[in-house]
């Protein structure tokens, strides 16, 4: 991965048209913008080339129209977001990718920005269409990939453009993403700690299994532990697990066997009789068939502190409960305290990777801090997972 193209700070854009494939993948409600964690994180790289006074072509995708114009996917609202941020002119173009399309963008000048339309509207995007790879690439002189979360995909945008452009480079944003990854894979500082979350084990055993090799601490958490629960035959009650895993769960015990790496799974949890409701703390043995688990528990956040504070490097991936009632959002917070506690006072190195991860810790009435907030989801874990990710073999 380490002969990946970067971009030269000290290259020389003036007048030249940039192609900037940006991630502005936000989420939106009644159009508004809820979180502009990603844009607000592509704003200094945007300022640094206006300022160089190149010409900047922004392409960005929202949600996944499946090549069909929907309004409520339209990236309006990033438009009028960038509009006020910039201190520049910036366009917003609509228009067809047609035989005249070089023409349309002919006005540009230095310094100036232009956002295209969801890139997603045009089915040839995520077809990886040749034809359409050449005419976006024919707009630009120089394409940057600043999307790191985009990377895992083979699409127009990020992939085959490349072919049909001059210069092709990574962006500053894509360089600390794999910097941060390689903290936990390459150049780790031991004990490494790693705290997998989130709902479904058959969508991260493929990272699971490969992290068990690199790896001294392997922190279950969330419903995916309700897989080794029942793989231990505690009864879960109307818990969400997963047909078939049994198999699964012994294979990551007898893999981390083999790698002295130390499985650890909550010892206590928080249930309720709806998602909706509140909770009690109950231990593994007492949950009743009516009852869901929908946190971790108070002696099992004592034992993930603890292991924390004897980490020099954590990463986590996936809340511990149903964040989205406060009800269940203790365990998640509370880990996300000790991370932060431990990175601030300890000099711990803490990524945090997963959009679930982030939207539960905005939560927090704390000020927290990490070494590295990952706003990619299948693209973080998939490079975690050592595969190498097409958006990225492109630009070596």
């Amino acid at each position: 991965m380490d002969k990946i193209n970067f971009f030269p700070d000290n290259l020389s854009v003036q007048n030249q048209k940039i192609i900037l494939r940006l991630d502005f993948n936000v989420p939106l409600k009644d159009k508004i913008i809820t979180d502009d964690t990603r844009i607000a994180l592509c704003l200094p790289f945007v300022k640094k080339l206006i300022e160089k006074k190149a010409k900047i072509i922004i392409i960005s995708h929202l949600g996944r129209p499946k090549g069909v114009r929907d309004p409520a996917l339209s990236l309006m609202p990033i438009y009028k977001y960038l509009k006020k941020k910039l201190q520049t002119n910036v366009y917003f173009f609509m228009g067809n990718f047609d035989d005249k399309l070089k023409e349309k963008f002919s006005y540009l000048k230095e310094g100036e920005v232009i956002l295209i339309e969801n890139i997603r509207y045009f089915k040839e995007e995520t077809d990886d269409d040749e034809n359409f790879s050449k005419k976006l690439a024919s707009l630009g002189d120089v394409y940057i990939n600043d999307a790191f979360s985009c990377s895992h995909r083979k699409q127009a945008s990020i992939h085959k453009i490349t072919k049909f452009i001059g210069k092709s480079f990574a962006g500053p944003l894509l360089k600390k993403e794999i910097d941060s990854i390689n903290l936990i894979v390459k150049n780790k500082k031991e004990p490494v700690t790693c705290i997998i979350g989130g709902s479904k084990i058959s969508t991260k055993i493929n990272v699971i299994t490969s992290l068990i090799e690199k790896i001294n601490n392997l922190v279950i958490v969330g419903a995916m532990a309700n897989n080794f629960f029942t793989y231990k035959n505690f009864k879960v009650g109307k818990s969400l697990i997963e047909s078939n895993t049994k198999e699964t769960v012994r294979k990551i015990y007898d893999k981390a066997k083999n790698n002295n790496c130390e499985i650890i799974i909550p010892v206590d949890c928080v249930v309720g009789n709806s998602f909706e409701g509140d909770g009690k703390n109950k231990n593994l043995d007492q949950i009743e068939e009516n009852e869901i688990i929908l946190d971790i528990g108070s002696n099992t956040i004592k034992k993930i502190k603890q292991i924390i504070e004897q980490s020099k490097t954590v990463l986590w991936n996936g809340p511990a409960g149903y964040f989205e009632n406060k009800n269940f959002l203790n365990g998640t917070l509370k880990i996300a305290e000790a991370i932060s506690k431990n990175t601030h006072e300890k000099s711990l190195i803490s990524v945090l990777g997963g959009g679930d991860t982030l939207a539960a810790i905005n939560n927090s009435k704390n000020k927290l801090s990490f070494s590295h907030l990952s706003t990619a989801g299948g693209a973080f874990l998939e490079y975690l997972e050592g595969k190498d990710l097409p958006g990225l073999s492109v630009l070596k």
